[in-house]
């Protein structure tokens, strides 16, 4: 095929390809306008869920399965991503808040998750996007709750017990690799900026590249990639987006401790999705610590459900001295039969008892 020939064939594919995406937006606007007509008809007047995580799960792997190549399976749902944050964008006024300023992992997580059509809003903490979220300041919330290296955002677990209304709808995964970026050589360098996750992530490179500078922890890495581009002699712990953006130089790259370093985002919103056979569930509770072996009765009940539990973390519970809230996650959503009847056996141990949600169970 001459160079003219193959020109001309890819306009016309570029062609079809335009018709096609229309008609797959109008197909998506019909699905909201039939998503509304339901909800009315049954005396409900709010607006649908336009995210639906678990649908879009579906999409996902039906579109890898369907593709011969020679484009990736990352690449085409890449493209699909895009797709479908246009076709969110034309049912419905959608933002996502996210940690900002522009340009953090929680930025980066979130374009991941929601595309480049959806209106983003950063706040300065974790506990302002959970508040947004549960108040509908903004349509859903995005935030970190763990890294493979550095354990739980304890941040996001201490703002959970203070919004317990807030609903998980999905999580989100994102490698993440640290680069030290400044204005400045390595051996100018007297303070670094990071997020405090960040600087666990990268002890260990600092302890032997810049053991003598001061480390200030700040809100995030993109926040302290704008501080160390308004400083002398000051540097950040960030990602290489941020260098761009701040106008800075990456003076080493990929000073993680970990070379498969990974946080683990979740998506919050008013309520959680329908189950699809493979999600997991969030729970927060307390236990009478007067009571001997009362955790202990309430992890067990899982064990007699077979439900497995994939995390487990505590918090002070602001309720008391030496009171804690402890955070199980398991294995199931909680509308499944046996997870809703382990719920029900464990109020007996529970002292309070809420289902942050139940979310699709991602594996990339």
């Amino acid at each position: 095929m001459d160079l003219d020939t193959a020109r001309s064939r890819i306009s016309e594919v570029d062609r079809r390809l335009v018709e096609l995406l229309n008609e797959r937006a109008r197909m998506s606007l019909n699905v909201g306008a039939a998503k509304r007509r339901t909800l009315k008809e049954q005396g409900d007047d709010n607006d649908p869920e336009v995210y639906v995580p678990g649908q879009e799960k579906r999409v996902f792997e039906k579109v890898r399965n369907l593709n011969q190549g020679p484009l990736s399976g990352e690449s085409v749902c890449a493209i699909y991503r895009e797709i479908m944050s246009a076709s969110i964008s034309l049912q419905s006024e959608v933002s996502v808040g996210y940690l900002g300023p522009p340009g953090t992992f929680s930025h980066q997580a979130a374009m991941q998750r929601f595309g480049d059509s959806l209106a983003y809003v950063p706040y300065a903490k974790i506990e302002d996007v959970i508040v947004a979220a549960a108040k509908e300041e903004v349509t859903y919330g995005l935030v970190p709750i763990e890294n493979s290296t550095f354990g739980a955002v304890v941040q996001t677990l201490d703002a959970f017990v203070s919004q317990p209304s807030v609903k998980i709808r999905a999580e989100v995964y994102l490698p993440v690799t640290q680069s030290l970026l400044s204005r400045y050589q390595l051996s100018a360098i007297r303070k670094v900026y990071s997020h405090p996750q960040a600087f666990g992530q990268s002890r260990a490179w600092l302890d032997q590249h810049l053991p003598h500078a001061a480390r200030v922890e700040v809100s995030s890495t993109a926040k302290a990639a704008e501080l160390a581009a308004a400083e002398n002699y000051a540097a950040a712990v960030s990602s290489e987006v941020c260098a761009s953006m701040y106008h800075l130089d990456v003076v080493a790259k990929d000073i993680t401790t970990a070379g498969d370093n990974t946080t683990r985002f979740f998506v919050l919103g008013q309520s959680s999705d329908m189950p699809t056979g493979d999600d997991k569930t969030l729970l927060m509770f307390t236990v009478d610590h007067r009571e001997p072996g009362a955790l202990c009765g309430a992890l067990n009940v899982f064990a007699k459900h077979k439900i497995n539990q994939t995390a487990i973390n505590s918090r002070p519970s602001r309720q008391r001295q030496w009171h804690y809230m402890f955070f199980i996650e398991i294995l199931g959503h909680e509308l499944d039969a046996n997870v809703a009847s382990a719920l029900e056996e464990i109020k007996a141990y529970c002292l309070d008892l809420v289902v942050l949600g139940s979310y699709p169970h991602q594996y990339y």
